[in-house]
């Protein structure tokens, strides 16, 4: 009988398998998840220099709730802890916390970060906002002054740090609610506003998703972007 992180294996590369036969445009980290024979964990792509709990690492670095990822000028990495999955652009630092395979809250102190989550929920923070995911595909880059946040499909709560009544409730299926969010507001005062798609493509979020055995809830539908 197999057991439950073989039939994930296999899922896995089955769902892999019919995305590169169907011609959809992938990176090539794709093509080594779909020949790997473990399910993968840790550090799967590093693009110049990474840093884990300061510390800096290699492809294959081990990663769990609790440490802190960082990345310098032009690097980049892909990494998975858990059911999570993670695309981290250059300059930007992510801290961690949880307990065993499970990251409960995260700090994106600065940079830029795609993640894909597994059920249950998560909290992420950045200088300017806090928010509330439940099995969500979100986008964040953060800065001293203000947030970008797209979430991607899924429900997130969004709240300004500097003012707690400033809040929102978002619930999409494709990138349907793009928010800034301010440290202080201009007059009138406005700390969540709207704002545009940016800087992350489906392409990415189907390799996270398939990284974690998933696909995003828009494959399929015709509605995936091309940008």
């Amino acid at each position: 009988m197999e057991q439950g992180g073989d039939l994930l294996q296999r899922a896995r590369r089955k769902w892999l398998k019919q995305a590169l036969l169907g011609g959809m445009a992938m990176p090539l980290l794709l093509r080594d998840v779909l020949a790997a024979s473990e399910r993968p964990n840790g550090l799967l792509q590093v693009k110049g220099e990474v840093l884990i709990n300061g510390r800096p690492v290699k492809l294959g670095a081990a990663l769990k709730p609790g440490d802190s990822v960082a990345t310098a000028a032009g690097s980049s990495a892909v990494f998975v802890i858990g059911r999570d999955a993670f695309l981290m652009r250059e300059k930007s630092e992510l801290l961690t916390a949880g307990g065993e395979a499970l990251t409960g809250v995260l700090r994106l102190v600065t940079g830029k970060l795609l993640s894909v989550f597994g059920r249950g929920a998560r909290r992420i923070a950045t200088s300017t906002a806090t928010i509330g995911i439940r099995g969500t595909g979100i986008y964040i880059e953060a800065e001293a002054e203000r947030s970008y946040v797209c979430t991607c499909y899924g429900v997130a709560d969004l709240q300004a740090r500097n003012m707690p009544e400033a809040r929102e409730t978002v619930r999409t299926t494709h990138h349907d609610a793009p928010r800034y969010i301010y440290a202080r507001g201009e007059m009138p005062i406005k700390m969540i506003e709207l704002a545009p798609v940016i800087n992350h493509t489906d392409v990415e979020l189907v390799m996270l998703e398939a990284l974690v055995g998933r696909k995003p809830p828009f494959v399929g539908s015709g509605m995936e972007y091309t940008y």
